[in-house]
């Protein structure tokens, strides 16, 4: 295909969708399949949020809209801010894009020139360095790993820095690990960022609201009031509020950055979905009771996998601290063949093995930069994440 552009090249299909779209073939074509690979909560949208879309189509919001956002949501994001994270920001300082994923891919094709590098911790969610690729940077992935709870250190962050660093990506709670940072881990982080005032900082709190056992979430500018003159703080309406298919995510920086986000999402997609921003006001508005109660499930499922995984032969499963995700190593499996004469070399192996014999759809670790590990998304049915686990104890206890 010699006419495709040479930028193309450097990326890859994201492995998550690849994996959440063989399992589904395979499923169609009547094969027993559970699917843990989509990151995405089962539950229904609330039924005051899809309400509110409702009635957004009933009273005719349904032409275009500034194309970063409606001022009912930009209010609705602000107030959230100064709510939930203690930080103030006006409407001019805030931009909503179709999904997180829209939002974090206009900042770096804002900001990044050939050269410019962005700091990303791995094990990462899969389309950090490829997102950055197209924008022509360079990704410098930096290993966290299970021996520091899979979360960086200040001592790697500093060594990481160079003078073409031009932004750190930071995810807490992580996809794929569920890695927590505290708040004593991330001032740690952000006194290295102060001695380096060319380092911009990108948040990726998607998973804010999936925090368990205590752990209480902060986010970079909240710790360091210091940085909030550099720091791009984005979120989004998907995780929390199982609203993932109604596809909007925002951020809020200074008004310059977010000026030049506007600018590429206006020669791009313009404005995200009427129907789906005025459900998201009633999202960040309306009540917020459900969170607690959704986690409270989240919970008795991670434990349930974290206990069934840790039960596996040649599987290490650390308990996180938030999203919906595990990340067990796989070590121990490394070097064998599975009872259906597969040779396990890579965590990519032990996968599509486990996949083709005992029916189990999980994305392999190197997919996210660390191996040999794979994520599971616990974001399903208890009785799903039972079969499932019980068949992996299998899969393991085959391997010779």
């Amino acid at each position: 295909m010699g006419f495709l552009s040479d930028t193309l090249a450097r990326v890859k299909p994201s492995p998550t969708i690849a994996v959440t779209n063989k399992a589904r073939e395979l499923k169609a074509a009547g094969k027993d399949v559970i699917g843990l690979g989509a990151g995405e909560p089962d539950f229904d949208t609330p039924e005051n949020i899809t309400a509110a879309g409702i009635r957004a189509i009933e009273d005719g919001h349904t032409k275009y809209t500034a194309v970063d956002g409606i001022p009912e949501l930009k209010a609705a994001i602000c107030a959230k801010f100064k709510r939930d994270n203690n930080l103030t920001y006006s409407p001019a300082q805030v931009t909503v894009g179709t999904g997180g994923k829209q939002v974090l891919y206009n900042a770096f094709m804002a900001t990044l020139n050939p050269g410019d590098e962005v700091i990303i911790p791995a094990p990462y969610w899969v389309s950090y360095p490829d997102m950055v690729l197209l924008a022509g940077g360079t990704p410098v992935t930096v290993a966290a790993t299970i021996e520091t709870d899979f979360k960086l250190t200040p001592e790697q962050l500093e060594a990481a820095i160079t003078p073409q660093t031009k932004w750190f990506l930071f995810n807490s709670p992580s996809n794929p690990t569920g890695a927590g940072y505290s708040r004593a881990e991330l001032k740690a982080l952000t006194d290295v960022l102060l001695r380096h005032p060319h380092v911009w900082v990108m948040t990726d709190d998607m998973y804010e609201h999936l925090a368990f056992d205590g752990f209480e979430f902060c986010t970079p500018a909240e710790v360091e009031p210091a940085l909030y003159d550099r720091t791009l703080t984005i979120n989004g309406v998907s995780k929390a509020y199982a609203m993932t298919g109604w596809r909007i995510g925002y951020a809020a920086g200074p008004e310059a950055l977010i000026g030049a986000i506007r600018k590429v999402q206006s020669q791009s997609t313009s404005n995200p979905c009427s129907i789906s921003q005025y459900a998201a006001v009633e999202a960040l508005n309306g009540p917020q009771d459900y969170i607690a109660t959704n986690n409270e499930m989240f919970v008795r499922r991670r434990n349930l996998v974290v206990e069934m995984l840790n039960a596996c032969e040649g599987i290490v499963c650390p308990n996180p601290q938030g999203a919906f995700y595990v990340y067990p190593d796989i070590s121990g499996c490394i070097g064998k063949t599975s009872a259906g004469g597969a040779k396990i070399t890579t965590d990519e192996d032990f996968c599509t093995a486990l996949l083709e014999e005992n029916g189990v759809a999980v994305v392999f670790g190197a997919a996210f930069g660390l191996s040999p590990n794979f994520r599971v998304s616990y974001a399903t049915s208890d009785d799903a994440l039972k079969e499932a686990c019980t068949r992996i104890q299998t899969f393991c206890a085959g391997l010779r």
